[in-house]
């Protein structure tokens, strides 16, 4: 059985110009109540050491079943910013993360862009 998708926001901060139209509690807030995720939280900012931390502790060691959406800067960056931890705890980065940007976007923009995601990989997982 394939697990619920994990979200987690990563606000950059909550300084980074980019975030300023998004209002970071109702997308949180929509995701979790109006969304077929496992839970959704927010991480200040995942490409810094307590981030390396948080995610060591946090990824499921060898379980293959889990998707975790990340809200936040540019994908090709997360990726290469959590490759080396994905691997390191026998996971797939390629299948196991999907990276969204959801930098200069309004809050409607980026609950649509999750919804979308989450659905995407809900109907990946059933099929």
């Amino acid at each position: 059985m394939v697990e619920k998708p994990r979200f987690i926001m990563c606000i950059c901060t909550g300084e980074c110009p980019g975030f300023t139209k998004l209002d970071l509690w109702k997308l949180i807030n929509f995701v979790r109540r109006e969304l077929d995720v496992e839970y959704a939280i927010v991480h200040p900012q995942l490409c810094v050491d307590d981030g390396d931390r948080f995610w060591k502790d946090y990824l499921k060691e060898n379980r293959k079943d889990i998707v975790y959406v990340v809200g936040a800067c540019d994908p090709k960056m997360q990726n290469k910013m959590f490759k080396e931890i994905f691997a390191s705890k026998g996971l797939d980065i390629e299948k196991q993360l999907v990276s969204l940007d959801l930098r200069n976007m309004g809050t409607e923009e980026a609950m649509k862009k999750v919804e979308e995601t989450v659905n995407k990989v809900l109907s990946k997982a059933s099929a």
